[in-house]
């Protein structure tokens, strides 16, 4: 899939909104992709995740790892789509672990993969999981890339879609100097589903 057709997919879905959004990297934006709306759909999800596998396949992963909660979906079906194991890191005392009897081996080449990237801080902490379990760490997916700094990840990285779509500081967020109200959508303050661009 190209960058366009991505994006039509979060059209159709009603993901693409625009307003004042406080992302979960704490940053403000006036853009939001909310993932789950189009992972709700299990079609757009499996296209998603092949066109995720097929930009990831010469890396020859052994399994693929995503954070909970954004990552799952998109995880799983890029999974199917390389034919290997499908596992997901969570919080537990503030850090991403395997839990529920997942583990990786030295053996273990891992593509962490996740719906959005933004300032890359919950890509490294799944990849700091899966070196924690002593595997090796081949690359990092997403469906949106939504940062400029291609080594924040510190292994490679592809996505289906680049955008850079500015995100400031609260203390520096002219949406919140021109008074306009911050939502913060995702799980936990939506009810939409899984939280992105964070």
């Amino acid at each position: 899939m190209n960058q366009q057709e991505v994006l039509d997919l979060f059209r159709k879905s009603g993901a693409l909104l625009d307003g004042h959004f406080r992302l979960s990297s704490g940053l403000h934006s006036s853009r939001y992709l909310q993932s789950a709306l189009v992972l709700q759909h299990p079609e757009f999800a499996e296209q998603l995740g092949r066109s995720l596998a097929a930009r990831t396949a010469h890396l020859q992963p052994t399994a693929v790892l995503s954070p909970a909660l954004g990552g799952i979906v998109i995880g799983q079906e890029a999974a199917r789509a390389l034919h290997v194991r499908a596992l997901f890191a969570e919080r537990q005392d503030g850090v991403l672990t395997l839990r529920r009897g997942f583990t990786l081996s030295p053996s273990d080449r891992v593509l962490v993969v996740e719906d959005v990237i933004t300032t890359g801080g919950s890509t490294r902490e799944t990849i700091a999981a899966a070196e924690a379990a002593g595997a090796s760490v081949v690359g990092a997916a997403a469906i949106i890339d939504r940062g400029g700094n291609d080594d924040r990840v510190n292994v490679p990285l592809q996505a289906l879609v680049h955008l850079e779509v500015p995100a400031y500081p609260p203390e520096s967020c002219p949406l919140c100097a021109n008074g306009l109200p911050v939502v913060k959508p995702g799980s936990r303050g939506w009810g939409l589903g899984a939280e992105s661009w964070g």
